[in-house]
């Protein structure tokens, strides 16, 4: 009996000590949802790459005393299998918050488990008008295209431009960049002559150029992403249409005139980043981020830049009691962030307040419209 005394005892010291020395070495994790492989992986890896910018300088900064993981999943950008990793790291204990995914649609079909499971979700680029209306759980730090069509409409009606054609991609988000536009140009006196949805990736946009020069617009507005920009513009080009071609922070990339070349010159777009900008964290965000990419970062990677560095700063608002309920009450708490992307701050709803930049190319860059 004494030697089995002594045996409990041993493991009674064994248990005691045990968590102290497990929390010792603890981290605090983040869960990340964003496609690495498929047609939209070079988002996902921008993200990727900005998010550790942001966590190595975060945890060389002893703002508190434990580490910060980042744990990053493939959605292929794909809705079912955002909704498996949403599964994934609801059932994770040590994931306390989440960012992602990358597109509306994944964004807000994994949104569904984050409501049921009460884990926060912040997206850096889920611009659908629904998308932070699903619950308490879900924010954004990018403008919706209800705010960027809104600003887009009273920019051209500023123009003297009362009649446009609208075109964008065939998905959730492009949808809502028709009907975030189109409403609020009609309000204003404007008139849509002409609408056209595409499939992303179309390699030939020339029927729908002609159909728009059919309906003689004085400008178009569009909803798509670099690569179908870069396509769009240079058939636009190609075809001598003179048309005045706008669209939304979705286009602004440094690749998007790389493509083009000169045929991206007199594209007017809104934005929320230059990286022109002199402001010191824009210019730290960019010199970290040329030392392992030939271009400036586009507006996508400084969203992620912020989005990370949002819900790092909640983290050390909630420390040491960082639970998934005290990480969402942080982020929600959040005022005037600021980021490379602006001074950030949230509503009631989970909607982002911060303002718009209006930009354009010129000579073969992006520069501010005053």
């Amino acid at each position: 009996m004494e030697f089995s005394r002594r045996t409990l005892l041993a493991f009674t010291v064994a248990s005691v000590m045990l968590p102290a020395a497990s929390q010792a070495a603890d981290s605090i994790k983040i869960g990340y949802q964003l496609p690495l492989t498929g047609n939209t992986a070079q988002y996902g890896q921008d993200f990727k790459d900005a998010a550790e910018i942001a966590l190595a300088k975060f945890n060389a900064s002893g703002q508190i005393d434990v580490p910060v993981e980042i744990i990053y999943e493939d959605s292929r950008s794909d809705a079912k299998e955002g909704v498996t990793i949403a599964r994934k790291f609801v059932d994770d204990d040590e994931i306390v918050g989440v960012l992602g995914d990358f597109t509306s649609t994944v964004s807000m079909a994994a949104a569904q488990v984050y409501k049921r499971s009460g884990m926060v979700q912040l997206s850096q680029t889920a611009s659908h008008p629904d998308f932070a209306k699903i619950s308490k759980w879900q924010f954004r730090n990018i403008t919706t295209q209800n705010q960027e069509g809104a600003v887009n409409a009273q920019w051209m009606i500023d123009q003297g431009i009362k009649k446009v054609a609208v075109i964008a991609e065939q998905t959730d988000w492009g949808q809502s960049v028709v009907k975030g536009f189109a409403d609020p140009f009609k309000e204003l006196g404007g008139e849509v002559v002409y609408t056209e949805f595409f499939n992303r990736g179309l390699a030939d946009f020339r029927s729908i150029i002609t159909k728009i020069e059919d309906k003689k617009p004085e400008a178009v507005y569009t909803g798509f992403f670099y690569e179908d920009g870069a396509q769009f513009l240079k058939q636009v080009a190609q075809l001598n249409a003179d048309i005045p071609v706008y669209s939304t922070s979705a286009a602004y990339n440094d690749k998007l005139i790389e493509l083009a070349g000169d045929a991206a010159d007199g594209l007017k777009l809104t934005a929320t980043f230059l990286p022109t900008r002199k402001d010191a964290n824009v210019q730290e965000f960019v010199t970290e981020w040329k030392k392992t990419h030939d271009n400036a970062p586009g507006q996508f990677p400084a969203q992620a830049y912020d989005a990370v560095n949002i819900m790092l700063a909640a983290v050390a608002k909630a420390y040491p009691d960082v639970t998934r309920e005290s990480l969402r009450d942080a982020v929600a708490a959040t005022k005037d962030f600021p980021g490379v992307t602006g001074n950030t701050s949230f509503d009631e709803n989970g909607e982002p307040v911060k303002e718009l930049t209006k930009a354009m190319v010129k000579d073969g860059v992006f520069v501010e419209v005053k």
